[in-house]
């Protein structure tokens, strides 16, 4: 048995520390024999016969190589064990010695080393077998002294001789390839025992055949040259063919598992059965992605030694194979494959197609793996885009949806619905660009805020949903949301300044229903806390002016517009210094058949959603002027204020539509009063401005209700010239506090500076009365006069009037005659109750 040693002079000196040993051991065998084969006398006539056996045997081997090993089997060993068998140990040595030296000698690619180790090692091997069988107390067969006796002693003999030979042969071929590969001793001695096993059995067979041919006719042996010809032909045929099968089926298994889609799956797959397949000590891929980092992983076979960049893996050494691994078109360079042994070898034929198959499977897989791993980025990239805000990177509203009816069905949920307050001006001041920062800064800051099954979500513009998941109560939702808000209170800070951001939070919770229905409410509770200027508000059912009872009135306005189902009472407004009632203003209700009385803020938005609004605003004027008419006819010439809804200045018709009720029903235009609310004139649309125009070219007069409630209304009266301010109820019930009493003021001293009429909401008490009227306030409506009534009750209320006064409702807050003089400009002509010029004499 041989196995190749070093190529270069380098790993040649450095095993002449073992070879020189083993060559002197077997050149002292040789000079015993030498010196003991005088002794043989005609014996020495066989000795050409093993001798041409042993040299011969370079022409019947069968080579298998086991990684970096390269075992051959020839029938030198079987030669070597029935020789010292039959022959004195002199003659053996000798016949081995002479053999292997022409064999070597024969062979001129062999170094030095390669020729001496091989020699000495068989002439070691022999010269044990033949002792042991001397040792044992057998005689040679063919010795002139005595015979062995019987085929069972020749059998023994033989068992003897083949486990000296196999033990010294092992010891000696393991020890050098311990050397050469690096690997322990003790390691190499039980290294591939299974493949070895089979050949060391195939040499004892032979050699037991060839003792038991002799002893049925010694003329058989001279047929054991072609014996063994046939032998090798036909073991070196069905080991190559057990090879070639063995291999393509390794070769199949191995491609099955790069079925795998992973990368990762398939390079570990590839460098464990590389290492299988090819016999390797080692196995690495190194690819070369398109994108990506490089990636290096080896394998010694049974585990993976590394994964990762390759500048990162430990240095490695051997002797390696390289094959690249290239696209399909072969344009492409995807990385290597390489087969790493501790010593020098060569590849068979069949070894090479293999591997070229290998590869070239490999490559598939990982294009198969790369191809995978782009479509399952683009999935994951849309289906991220599906549920993602692309600025701030939350959730967009789909994934809100989604998220929030999984966790309705698991217990309490609240639902937070934040608005930045005040975000368009800094739009509008610093850019868009800038906003975006605010809005990816809010959005990381709530992010932080909550818990880890919370869901934080962009819901459009500069408004941010919150859900809570799995609330153990549903008062937690309010304490949370102040929680989470006051995440927002640090500034945030754009380049050089620091921009301080406050929000409005609306909640909701439940344990059931749809997540639509919960923003919906968490939307109304939101603008309840901007109206109300607070930070958070709960959702309350009755301040909800949008739930599902209110969308359900929609079906029943055409009908109520036909039926006249639409009620208007009226208040009405008083001189404050002497009683005497100067106006009124109408207030809509529906007596709804089924619902009963609604006040307006049940249905109004409904109304506004609706197709009715103009004609539901043709009914309410009708009314209003109807009640105007007959209060002139019984001499109570007083005009009426109606209330209009902000979609009506935005129909450029609305002016139109005034004048020809007006005309149906013999009123003059300044005896009606058009209120307007702040957040209307606060729109910058051009209709509206043309609206307004029309209705004051009319004669028609303006009032802005609630003065002071909004967030421009200085702005307000720049833009919309009016003629009566009316202070909201709010402000009188509080007027004894220094903000309150400082707006009502102010709205007073404004109202008298540009000659405008100013009227106090929900005057409740006397001592309220009083109080407005010494701070200039020349009229107001509130309880303490009339609650509204229908428009007959309110005449005989005229008519009656007060200690026999007709069109009193109080008595004069003073005996002595008061003059209040209006000042003549050119909102007066329009700001007096009367005729221009007229004064208010108590």
């Amino acid at each position: 048995m041989q196995r190749p040693l070093g190529t270069d002079d380098a790993t040649d000196r450095r095993l002449w520390r073992l070879v020189g040993p083993v060559v002197v051991g077997a050149a002292l065998a040789v000079l015993v024999a030498l010196w003991l084969i005088k002794d043989q006398g005609r014996l020495t006539l066989l000795l050409p016969l093993p001798t041409l056996l042993v040299a011969s045997g370079r022409y019947m081997r069968v080579q298998m190589r086991i990684r970096s090993a390269l075992h051959v089997s020839t029938p030198v060993s079987a030669v070597i064990i029935a020789a010292s068998v039959f022959l004195p140990p002199s003659l053996v040595i000798l016949s081995i010695a002479i053999g292997k030296l022409t064999d070597q000698f024969l062979n001129p690619t062999h170094v030095p080393v390669k020729i001496s180790f091989n020699a000495g090692k068989e002439v070691l091997a022999g010269t044990a077998a033949t002792a042991a069988v001397a040792l044992a107390g057998f005689t040679p067969i063919l010795t002139d002294s005595h015979h062995i006796g019987s085929a069972g002693a020749a059998l023994i003999a033989t068992v003897v001789a083949w486990a000296a030979y196999t033990i010294v042969d092992e010891l000696v071929s393991q020890a050098l390839f311990a050397m050469l590969t690096g690997t322990p001793y003790h390691q190499r001695l039980v290294a591939d025992w299974g493949i070895l096993t089979v050949v060391r059995a195939g040499t004892f067979g032979i050699a037991v055949v060839t003792v038991i041919a002799y002893d049925i006719n010694y003329w058989l042996l001279l047929l054991l040259p072609l014996l063994l010809w046939c032998i090798h032909l036909a073991s070196g045929n069905r080991v190559r063919a057990r090879q070639g099968n063995e291999a393509w089926q390794r070769l199949a298994e191995a491609t099955d598992e790069f079925n795998s889609v992973d990368e990762t799956a398939v390079l570990h797959a590839a460098v464990r059965k590389a290492a299988e397949l090819f016999s390797t000590d080692e196995v690495e891929v190194q690819i070369r992605p398109q994108t990506g980092e490089e990636r290096l992983v080896r394998s010694n076979g049974r585990d993976i030694l590394f994964d990762g960049h390759p500048n990162d893996a430990p240095a490695a050494t051997g002797f390696v194979i390289p094959i690249g691994l290239e696209s399909y078109r072969g344009d492409a360079d995807l990385g290597e494959l390489r087969l790493r042994f501790r010593a020098p070898i060569k590849l068979s034929e069949r070894e090479g197609y293999t591997l070229h198959t290998f590869a070239a499977a490999l490559c598939t897989a990982l294009r198969n793996a790369a191809t995978f791993a782009e479509t399952q980025r683009l999935a994951d990239s849309h289906a991220r885009a599906a549920a993602q805000d692309p600025l701030t990177r939350l959730a967009n509203r789909r994934k809100l949806q989604q998220y929030g009816d999984e966790v309705l069905a698991t217990g309490i949920v609240g639902v937070l619905l934040i608005d930045l307050n005040h975000f368009k001006e800094v739009n509008d001041t610093l850019g868009h660009s800038a906003g975006d920062r605010v809005l990816i800064t809010v959005g990381e800051r709530l992010s932080a805020a909550v818990r880890e099954d919370d869901l934080v979500a962009r819901f459009g513009g500069d408004e941010f949903a919150v859900i809570l998941a799995n609330l153990s109560a549903p008062a937690l939702a309010e304490m949370r949301a102040h929680t989470i808000l006051d995440a927002l209170a640090p500034p945030i800070q754009l380049d050089d300044m620091r921009i301080s951001v406050e929000a409005s939070c609306g909640v909701t919770t439940a344990s059931g229903g749809t997540i639509g229905e919960l923003l919906r409410r968490a939307d109304v509770a939101m603008y309840q806390a901007k109206q109300d200027g607070q930070r958070v508000v709960v959702y309350a059912h009755a301040r909800d002016t949008a739930d599902i009872g209110t969308l359900t009135l929609g079906g029943d306005l055409a009908r109520a517009v036909a039926e006249d189902q639409f009620v208007v009472n009226f208040q009405p407004i008083v001189d404050l210094a002497t009683g005497q009632v100067i106006g009124a203003e109408a207030l809509t209700r529906w007596n709804h058949p089924d619902r009963g009385d609604l006040a307006p803020d049940r249905f109004l938005p409904a109304i506004e959603r609706s197709g009715q609004l103009s004609a539901f605003a043709d009914a309410v004027l009708d009314q209003a002027l109807t009640a105007v008419s007959q209060w002139a006819d019984a001499g109570h010439a007083i005009p009426v204020a109606v209330n209009v809804s902000p979609r009506s200045l935005l129909d450029p018709s609305f002016p139109d539509a005034v004048a020809r009720r007006l005309a149906a029903r013999g009123v003059q235009a300044s005896s009606l009063v058009i209120e307007l609310t702040e957040s209307v004139t606060l729109s910058k649309l051009e209709v509206v401005d043309d609206v307004l125009a029309a209705l004051r070219n009319q004669g028609i007069r303006l009032a802005l209700d609630d003065f002071g409630t909004g967030f421009s209304s200085l702005a307000t009266l720049a833009r919309v010239a009016v003629d009566e301010l009316k202070i909201d109820r709010s402000f009188v019930a509080a007027m004894n506090a220094s903000a309150p009493g400082a707006v009502v003021r102010s709205t007073v001293d404004l109202g008298r500076s540009l000659g405008l009429i100013v009227v106090a909401e929900g005057i409740e008490r006397e001592d309220q009365r009083q109080q407005l009227w010494e701070l200039g306030c020349p009229a107001g409506q509130g309880h303490l006069f009339a609650r509204a009534m229908p428009a007959d009750r309110l005449l005989a209320a005229l008519r009656r009037g007060h200690d026999g006064q007709p069109g009193l409702l109080a008595p004069p807050l003073h005996d002595t005659d008061t003059v209040i003089r209006l000042p003549r400009n050119r909102r007066s002509r329009r700001a007096g109750i009367g005729e221009p010029g007229q004064e208010w004499v108590p």
